[in-house]
């Protein structure tokens, strides 16, 4: 069976701060920004492959079950007995939630152009990365480049969602890797405030212009509590955020890109992909953690009844 989505990127263990015992118990969950595209696109109906590395460590055996659980294809996962599996955590307080990584010299971070699977990228539908995949070392943002290169020699589009993270590398190369990632995506996912630093515009429209021109061929601007602005190109539309009772926005733009692409698979025109993805987002912030929340495929079609037409 065809892979419709193939990931790339960097998972992690999670581990969340809840509001019980004074804010010292955790809730152990996933996460990494790829890994949770794919399984939200995994939750939504499509065939859904990860590339990457883990260690050879009890972390690394979580992350499979889970993949497994999830109907996500790990084979393209490598166990790298030298590493170890990245985690992070994540505490709440009034300005929002925070994240700690321990991710230097992961198993991920390690991995080389010589790890990809060619055939596997060239017979995908969509490619899917991101800036953490290029930021989190110097081989892997070559990996990430290279696997660009595999996808667009076949045909296959490119999907990247910016998620910068400057504690990964300076804004400086950041700008100019994540400027070229643009330029070579058919589907770039940024958020308003990544595009903002990467291009020192401020408004809205200018951002998605400042994307097109680059070279995207569509781009789903991620605007938070304010929805969403997408455009193909030709027409732009603005896509009010749907009502919920959000008490944690861990993964929720990873949730909005793997839904997103999960319905452009399928064969939803894109106003229609954007409006499903905008709800799949809202309903992930009900509750704690990067995955558990991620609803599936008739949670979002039951909350997307309520959704202004």
């Amino acid at each position: 069976m065809q892979t419709d989505i193939l990931a790339l990127g960097e998972p992690m263990v999670e581990f969340n701060q809840t509001g019980e015992g004074g804010g010292r118990m955790y809730l152990q969950g996933f996460g990494g920004d790829t890994s949770n595209a794919a399984i939200a696109a995994a939750r939504q109906g499509a065939q859904v492959g990860y590339l990457s590395a883990v260690g050879d460590d009890v972390y690394g055996r979580m992350l499979r079950e889970l993949w497994q659980r999830e109907g996500v294809d790990h084979a393209g996962v490598r166990t790298d007995a030298e590493a170890f599996t990245a985690a992070y955590f994540v505490t709440h307080d009034a300005q929002g939630h925070h994240f700690s990584f321990f991710r230097k010299g992961s198993a991920a971070s390690r991995m080389k152009p010589q790890d990809l699977p060619r055939e596997r990228i060239a017979s995908a539908r969509v490619l899917h990365l991101s800036g953490i995949s290029a930021a989190i070392s110097d081989s892997a943002c070559d990996t990430c480049f290279a696997a660009v290169d595999i996808a667009r020699t076949a045909g296959v589009q490119v999907s990247f969602d910016t998620n910068l993270r400057l504690k990964l590398w300076p804004i400086a190369r950041a700008r100019a890797v994540m400027r070229e990632l643009i330029r070579l995506s058919d589907i770039c996912l940024p958020s308003m405030e990544d595009v903002q630093a990467i291009s020192g515009l401020q408004a809205p429209e200018a951002l998605l212009d400042f994307c097109l021109q680059l070279g995207a061929k569509v781009v789903a601007l991620k605007m938070g509590a304010q929805g969403a602005l997408v455009t193909d190109g030709k027409q732009r539309w603005q896509l009010p955020p749907h009502r919920c009772t959000p008490v944690d926005a861990t993964g929720a733009g990873d949730t909005f890109g793997g839904a997103l692409l999960a319905r452009l698979v399928a064969g939803d025109a894109l106003r229609d992909a954007a409006r499903y993805a905008v709800v799949a987002a809202a309903l992930s912030t009900e509750g704690y953690g990067a995955v558990e929340p991620i609803p599936r495929a008739e949670q979002v079609r039951a909350a997307l009844k309520e959704y202004p037409a």
